[in-house]
């Protein structure tokens, strides 16, 4: 499966050093998680598992926010204004029928400058990008829904079954 996060991380992310006071949430959040297997108490699976996405979210947020200045990659388009805010809006929407002109004036700038940064930093162009998107979600889609194959082509913004069919091959 197509998963930009999973595929742009390092083997291994550092979070900080306790003992410098540099762990940020991470730190509460182990401690939070500590008292909780400890206490055993109701609900104490979900408020591990909500904790452990937390982790998760705050470790990647410090990793993007140390990629120095001339990274290219999924992570560090995140951190730019106009590719993170070009990211945003197809995953906020992919269905919505997405041209490179309608990104640039969503993230104010221009559709020449949005095609070149974008491509610059995830590495392919933002449709192909949203193509892909939406083949993730149409996979997942068609492994946890009964939807049919028409409903799940809309969903996700191909206009017939024929033209999803084609593009899921």
């Amino acid at each position: 499966p197509f998963n930009p996060v999973l595929e742009n991380l390092p083997p291994v992310i550092k979070a900080g050093n306790p003992q410098q006071g540099d762990a940020g949430w991470v730190g509460h959040f182990i401690r939070f998680a500590v008292a909780e297997v400890m206490d055993k108490r109701a609900g104490g699976e979900s408020v591990l598992t909500k904790l452990s996405e937390l982790m998760f979210i705050d470790v990647v947020r410090r990793h993007i926010e140390t990629l120095p200045p001339g990274q290219a990659g999924w992570l560090a388009g995140l951190r730019d204004p106009l590719v993170g805010k070009a990211l945003s809006l197809m995953h906020a929407k992919p269905a919505h029928n997405w041209t490179i002109e309608e990104l640039g004036r969503e993230a104010g700038t221009s559709r020449s400058v949005m095609a070149e940064r974008f491509a610059e930093f995830v590495g392919v162009p933002p449709m192909h990008y949203l193509a892909k998107w939406r083949m993730q979600i149409a996979s997942e889609l068609l492994m946890a829904s009964n939807d049919n194959m028409a409903n799940i082509a809309a969903a996700i913004g191909y206009e017939s079954e024929a033209a999803f069919s084609r593009a899921f091959k």
